[in-house]
């Protein structure tokens, strides 16, 4: 694992609103879903960082006639993104660091949180999944323990997707599209088909009101 490996998420949001020159600028659900996609797709942290980078300066190289909008969303860099993730794949050296730990006390509280809150919802079997991992044996590893969380969290978002309505799943397309609608032409299908997958995930857990339980979210 790359060095702020769980800090995966708060990395690129910070990296992107400084890249914009602003720290007042808030993601929108489409650019935590793909963020989400990236780190589903094994995208390492220094592509991403270094994709927006490589978006931003393209951007700042146009004429100023050609910048009267703002760079407003993730999307933008996604194929600067594709391209740094396929170099570093095809042979780039990268940066072998380790990863950040996370004290017992605020990985045991997050773990009986998110048990707590599954178990609320009717998930009892779940809750007690994750409340087991709460142990010296995968606490002393967390690549092992976000493997785990990871399975859990798929049947969670299995058993809510088989649950939801069809006027949810509708308006959640419909909020994608439109807010996806400029920046489709950088995207190719896969692309899509997998940011709508985790846009979906991301709205449906969220109307349900349970939580993420990938230790990203323990470092957001």
């Amino acid at each position: 694992m790359t060095e702020n490996y769980f800090n995966y998420f708060t990395e690129i949001e910070e990296h992107f609103q400084h890249a914009r020159g602003t720290g007042l600028f808030l993601l929108s659900p489409i650019d935590w879903a793909l963020i989400e996609a990236w780190k589903n797709s094994g995208i390492p942290l220094e592509a991403v960082l270094h994709g927006i980078d490589v978006a931003f300066e393209k951007w700042r190289a146009r004429p100023p006639r050609a910048r009267i909008h703002q760079v407003n969303s993730l999307a933008y860099c996604t194929q600067a993104i594709v391209a740094e993730a396929q170099a570093m794949a095809d042979g780039k050296p990268t940066r072998k660091e380790a990863p950040a730990p996370f004290p017992d006390a605020d990985l045991s509280a997050y773990l009986q949180r998110n048990a707590s809150a599954l178990r609320d919802a009717g998930h009892a079997d779940l809750a007690d999944s994750v409340a087991a991992l709460d142990c010296e044996a995968t606490r002393s590893n967390l690549e092992e323990m976000e493997q785990w969380l990871t399975s859990i969290e798929e049947k969670m978002i299995a058993r809510i997707r088989a649950s939801a309505s069809d006027e949810q799943l509708v308006e959640a397309r419909q909020v994608l599209d439109r807010q996806l609608k400029p920046y489709r032409g950088k995207m190719n299908t896969e692309q899509l088909a997998m940011l709508e997958r985790q846009f979906l995930d991301r709205r449906l857990l969220e109307t349900a009101k349970l939580p993420r339980l990938s230790l990203f979210y323990l470092a957001m």
